[in-house]
């Protein structure tokens, strides 16, 4: 089970002041304002590339648990969702409605469902995928409770503190939580199951290099050309994302593109 402290102990959503400006570097206003376009020209792109994803690797039936950002909900997780159960995952929504931040009500509702999904499956270990505040939700299921966790997969999630830098959702959580979060690191080491970062240099929301992992014997980042609001619908994303879960239990192995996928990714991934 999930403790109902572990969440609100240690989410940060108020990195450091740039010291020479003294104030918070975001992401560039122009890619914010481009996110909308972007990520339905991306949407586009979903049903162009079905002919491809359709070969992507089957899975074996084991719990997917996919958790949405910030004010975002089950739907914006859907076509991801439907993509995964159609490989033979036994995929699932968070089931708590709007995410309105790492709140009293949130936290307890995440734990209750971890639990329930682990009671439902006889304990087999699930799979976390988390699209931005929804990646520091499933970390930090990880951090507390390894055991019933197969492996983390988080899409633009800022979930590592870096000096000088902020997401632009990050004052609205403030406001909305009266200044209640303290400021305090996000990057605690690596997680301890395998651990998968997709990340854009192109995100309009969050600073890309927030949402990168250390290195780590079983963690790796994977590199996409998307916007943040695409993540979720993006072709090379839920390729990647199969690729991953298709891995035998125990078996990880890290990331590349080949073939024809192998041009959606920058040099690095492949």
């Amino acid at each position: 089970m999930l403790p109902a402290s572990s969440l609100g102990a240690t989410v940060d959503l108020m990195p450091s002041v740039d010291r020479v400006s003294g104030r918070p570097r975001r992401p560039s206003l122009v890619l914010l304002a481009l996110e909308g376009p972007r990520a339905a020209g991306e949407l586009g792109m979903l049903a162009a590339f079905r002919p491809m994803l359709a070969r992507a690797p089957r899975g074996d039936g084991h719990p997917v648990l996919v958790l949405p950002g910030l004010q975002a909900d089950d739907r914006s997780t859907m076509p991801l969702r439907r993509f995964l159960s159609a490989l033979g995952y036994a995929v699932h929504g968070w089931g708590l409605g709007i995410n309105r931040g790492p709140d009293e009500a949130t936290v307890e509702g995440i734990r209750q469902r971890v639990g329930d999904l682990s009671v439902r499956h006889g304990g087999r270990a699930m799979s976390l995928v988390g699209w931005s505040l929804g990646g520091i939700y499933a970390r930090e299921i990880a951090r507390r409770n390894p055991s019933v966790v197969r492996q983390v997969i988080t899409l633009g999630s800022p979930f590592r503190h870096v000096p000088g830098e902020e997401s632009h959702p990050a004052a609205f959580i403030r406001a909305m939580s009266g200044g209640r979060w303290t400021e305090r690191s996000l990057d605690e080491g690596p997680l301890p199951v395998p651990a998968t970062a997709v990340f854009t240099r192109t995100d309009g929301v969050v600073p890309w290099r927030a949402s990168q992992a250390d290195d780590a014997p079983r963690a790796e980042n994977v590199e996409v050309v998307s916007s943040h609001c695409g993540l979720g619908h993006h072709p090379a994303v839920l390729w990647t994302v199969a690729d991953r879960l298709a891995q035998p239990a125990g078996e990880w192995r890290p990331f590349r593109a080949t073939g024809a996928w192998a041009l959606l990714y920058p040099r690095a991934a492949r």
